[in-house]
């Protein structure tokens, strides 16, 4: 090949220093310990902190008093470096699952001297979670990573990853790493999708076991079911007391019944938007009553 002439190259090199100019800065890495949260940037592959955690404190979640020590108790043991399970809660919409969560983590990092970070993951970005991995992996931090409403539809594949990560890949799961997801379905996977492979598979059984093998990963499993009216309405009273909201019992109750008829349902997320309604009509911000 000829060489170029000199007048080219310049021109040439003076296009390549401009582009050079042009192109974005590489993000500066995160310190993994200016937050006590962070949300995963899949598409620029960094952590983003968050200022403040839109949460509940523990004490306010009524109705799943099991659910809630089980898990505490796993992210205690995490957090002091001892073996803990990947965790799933799943279960009825409204129930408490990602609040407890965040609640549980909020208690814990209190108690752990802020040695234990929250991570959220969203299910769309789940196929780079080897990267996120890789940069957790040498902090002196505890994280979890959490994955809030995790599913699986259709032909979606990404569940393969997510199986390695949790337990079957070369690498493992690091040790200062645990994975916590909520889902409304038990094996995460749809039902369709399960028949699906069913039906196709040369050896139906196997294909099956493949897909819900996925749950299977997670040593904790926590299941949220539909709450009764005893249990909404303590849901209600507890936190009309926390937040210093001034109402008759009986009012308070009747009232609270009836919003459960115009939704249709009774859930823990429902008795939050009934109280968010009656703060709203007593001109009373929701912070904790001293």
């Amino acid at each position: 090949m000829a060489d170029l002439d000199p007048t080219r190259l310049q021109l040439l090199t003076r296009i390549a220093d401009a582009l050079e100019r042009l192109a974005p800065p590489q993000p500066a890495p995160t310190d993994l310990a200016s937050a006590d949260a962070f949300t995963w940037d899949a598409e620029h592959g960094r952590l983003l902190p968050v200022a403040a955690v839109s949460r509940v404190d523990l004490v306010l979640l009524q109705g799943i008093q099991l659910q809630r020590d089980l898990l505490l108790e796993n992210t205690r043991r995490f957090a002091r470096g001892l073996p803990a399970n990947n965790a799933l809660l799943w279960g009825s919409r409204g129930m408490g699952k990602s609040s407890l969560v965040k609640s549980v983590h909020a208690a814990v990092n209190g108690e752990a001297g802020g040695i234990l970070a929250l991570v959220e993951i969203h299910r769309e970005d789940i196929g780079s979670l080897p990267r996120l991995l890789h940069l957790l992996r040498a902090s002196t931090r505890r994280f979890i990573l959490f994955c809030d409403d995790l599913s699986f539809d259709g032909q979606d594949a990404s569940y393969k990853s997510l199986k390695a990560i949790l337990e079957g890949g070369i690498e493992g799961r690091p040790e200062n790493v645990v994975f916590y997801a909520t889902s409304n379905r038990r094996h995460i996977l749809a039902r369709e999708m399960i028949e699906n492979e069913r039906s196709t598979a040369i050896i139906a059984g196997e294909a099956v076991e493949e897909k819900v093998s996925l749950s299977d990963r997670f040593g904790l499993w926590l299941g949220f079911h539909g709450c009764n009216q005893d249990t909404y309405l303590e849901m209600v009273e507890g936190y009309a007391a926390a937040f210093g909201l001034e109402i008759a019992p009986e009012t308070l109750r009747a009232e609270a019944l009836e919003w459960t008829i115009t939704r249709g349902s009774r859930s823990g997320r429902v008795a939050w938007q009934y109280i968010q309604d009656l703060a709203g009509r007593l001109g009373k911000r929701l912070e904790a009553a001293t």
